[in-house]
């Protein structure tokens, strides 16, 4: 059931209130004044607030103003019997879902309640859907190579500089991408994330860039491109190694003018985008090969950030294996494995060539074949294998 406060000076609309939204099916608390209902909202949780304006003591453009201050979330409806434009503005503005003037119409009150809690509902949502995203891409770990990562992410994080990310595949380049936008104040803004390596060259440009309506034989419309996609944001050139020279050359304009053309189209576009990248090559030795523009590449590099594979981390381990436990038994809905100790010393023994992602399988595995107790021995008998 969905509780509402009430804080309304007039001792008739309380009541009134009270009554119809009770009849509802609402749990009502009732406030005569600003004071006693920011008392009353600190003790109790709310999904909706209806606050009159005109009130001796405290108004309540002041009671919504303190609100906000301790969330944001909770939807406040300003009713008030002295309403004009000015106050409906200066209301919105503060932060006020609606404004609705007295003498009250119930249907549009019921109405505006009715949607009010929707938006709640849909905020707490979201907030626990970034929450598991974020859960998604939290960077497990305490030796001493992931904290100096996890120290120069800190440090980068909050600026615009552009960042490449190096290391082998399986490594987690990606969760380095996440993590450096998810601490940016671009986290709200779009993340969008380019596999560079998957798409075929001729098409690398207008996936980046977007075309026009009948630029190239397929192109039946216009596309948008990630760099527009992105605007505001974060785009994460993956595998940025891969890239043909074509493509970098128009990437390299992209980030000297911030701006971009789409195929087809010589109509600059401003772009606003952080620019991430990350590579499993040794870009140094591509540029000799002239597989990789240098200029590019001085570009890209403001900040570099190798990414240290697991046979450099194997402290992590332990750490690493307990966290895959629990999100694989999750996934699979039963019950968490026992991983004794001489099997974490023969997972650390393993060669980890495919590195997180080899790893994260083999423990998938482990869960899968073995009892409620995952042992060396079961180790030896269903990991060592693939190992190299």
């Amino acid at each position: 059931m969905s509780r509402i406060l009430v804080i309304d000076d007039e001792k008739s609309i309380r009541n009134s209130l009270k009554e119809v939204l009770e009849y509802e099916n609402y749990k009502v608390d009732l406030a005569t004044e600003g004071r006693e209902g920011l008392e009353m909202f600190e003790k109790n949780q709310y999904d909706v607030v209806l606050c009159d304006i005109k009130m001796p003591k405290m108004d309540g453009i002041e009671v919504l103003e303190e609100i906000y201050i301790q969330t944001t979330d909770i939807p406040v409806i300003m009713i008030s019997g002295h309403g004009n434009i000015d106050t409906a503005v200066e209301s919105i503005k503060k932060g006020a879902y609606d404004f609705i003037q007295k003498p009250l119409d119930l249907n549009r009150l019921l109405i505006t309640i009715k949607n009010a809690l929707e938006k709640g509902s849909l905020v707490t949502e979201t907030k626990a859907l970034k929450k598991r995203v974020s859960k998604k891409y939290e960077m497990i770990g305490e030796s001493e190579a992931i904290m100096r990562m996890k120290e120069m992410i800190d440090r980068v994080a909050h600026t615009d500089a552009k960042v490449l990310i190096t290391g082998d595949n399986g490594t987690g380049k990606e969760l380095v991408a996440h993590q450096l936008h998810e601490k940016s104040s671009r986290a709200n803004q779009p993340f969008i994330e380019v596999n560079c390596a998957a798409i075929p060259s001729e098409l690398i440009e207008s996936e980046l860039f977007g075309h026009e309506k009948g630029s190239f034989t397929s192109a039946h419309k216009q596309r948008i491109g990630k760099f527009e996609q992105a605007q505001g944001g974060t785009i994460f050139l993956d595998e940025i190694g891969d890239m043909s020279l074509p493509a970098q050359a128009k990437v390299l304009r992209a980030l000297q003018e911030n701006k971009i053309s789409r195929v087809g189209s010589n109509k600059d576009i401003d772009v606003d985008v952080r620019i991430i990248a990350a590579t499993n090559k040794n870009i140094r030795e591509e540029i000799d090969k002239h597989n990789f523009r240098e200029d590019l590449y001085h570009r890209i590099s403001v900040i570099l950030i190798p990414v240290p594979s697991l046979n450099e981390r194997k402290d992590d381990i332990p750490l690493l294996a307990d966290h895959f436990n629990t999100h694989i038994c999750d996934e699979y809905g039963i019950g968490k494995k026992e991983i004794t100790n001489d099997a974490i010393k023969e997972l650390q023994k393993i060669n980890w060539s495919g590195n997180i992602r080899e790893f994260r399988n083999v423990l998938e595995r482990l869960i899968i074949l073995c009892e409620k107790n995952i042992t060396g021995n079961d180790v030896i008998s269903f990991a060592h294998p693939i190992s190299k």
